[in-house]
């Protein structure tokens, strides 16, 4: 038992490895540029984590994850999520249904019920309607009047938002936001690539995306994923690194304690190891370093941190304030 298993991880260490070219060159059918975005959208599918995905509209947000969900073979939905949208309308709900001369109440299953769920503008949705995602995103099931309906497998969440048009939009509570893996953003193209966008999609040629993996194959890499070694001094690492984040009478740098409202809990650290591990086996290494860590600490702590007033008058983002993280703790962790 033991030598099939190490034969099927090597197996899979070695399909990872080739999947990174693989994928970027079957995305590059469809999607120009945006490599840091990819990966950390395949590092998180191959970590089994739920994504964030900001940027303006028209930046391909809807077709990159959609194109995932085919080279993957997953079961893909796409939600738009509007003022009026219903907790229901994610989840099912139950109708009456007349079978035989008898007449019962039957569970019809909503949308949220397939592989990888795009939740178009999670942010234009009330509290109540973003809250129905929780207990999918965390447990992988959904509760109707007293019964647990499980999700299929792998599932994931990948929202995204709209960052300059706030009016009429509702804030995502930080406990939801905890729950997503990454906070990746989509930013404008080069003039080059822009041009070989608008040149592609006003001709008539398209190609078809090839087929990857399955979903049963997702499965086994997060288990993979989670077995690749980490030494304990980079466990320690994104430890410090997101305790570092958290303003208190604790901490010894003095611009998170002028800046910071609130710092990154303890998933910041569980996604940035399990980012790391991913990302080690899809640059063929069979073991996370710090360089892992740090090329992951922008989209684990991005969402995960609240900057205050006084960040904003002296002109501090929050990707400001993580650099320095980096540039403090990794000072102090390589002593």
């Amino acid at each position: 038992m033991a030598t099939k298993t190490y034969e099927f991880e090597r197996w899979a260490v070695e399909q990872i490895r080739e999947a990174r070219q693989r994928i970027k060159a079957e995305l590059s059918k469809v999607i120009v540029g945006q490599e840091d975005v990819i990966e950390h959208l395949v590092i998180a599918v191959l970590s089994g984590g739920h994504c964030l995905i900001t940027g303006a509209p028209g930046l391909a947000k809807t077709l990159l994850v959609k194109s995932l969900a085919q080279l993957f073979h997953l079961k893909f939905q796409r939600i738009q999520f509007t003022p009026d949208l219903m907790p229901a309308d994610i989840t099912g709900t139950e109708i009456l249904q007349e079978t035989d001369g008898q007449r019962q109440m039957v569970f019809v299953k909503g949308p949220v019920f397939a592989n990888m769920i795009l939740a178009d503008e999670i942010n234009r949705t009330p509290p109540k309607t973003q809250a129905a995602l929780l207990e999918a995103m965390q447990e992988h099931h959904v509760t109707a009047v007293g019964v647990c309906y499980p999700l299929s497998e792998p599932f994931y969440v990948f929202a995204t938002q709209n960052p300059i048009e706030m009016e009429g939009t509702y804030p995502l509570p930080e406990a939801q936001l905890d729950r997503f893996m990454f906070n990746v953003w989509i930013d404008y193209l080069s003039e080059d690539d822009e041009i070989a966008v608008v040149s592609r999609t006003t001709a008539t040629d398209t190609q078809p995306l090839e087929q990857i993996f399955s979903g049963q194959d997702l499965l086994r890499f997060h288990d993979v994923v989670r077995k690749v070694p980490v030494a304990e001094d980079v466990v320690r690492y994104a430890v410090r690194l997101a305790a570092a984040s958290r303003p208190g009478p604790e901490n010894n740098l003095d611009f998170v304690n002028d800046w910071v409202t609130w710092g990154a809990g303890l998933r910041a650290s569980q996604y940035m190891v399990l980012g790391a591990k991913a990302r080690a086996l899809l640059y063929g290494r069979s073991h996370a370093n710090f360089d892992d860590v740090r090329a992951l600490a922008h989209p684990v702590l991005r969402h995960r941190i609240l900057i205050n007033y006084r960040a904003e008058a002296d002109g501090v983002n929050v990707g400001n304030l993580i650099d320095r993280l980096l540039k403090s703790i990794r000072e102090n962790v390589t002593k």
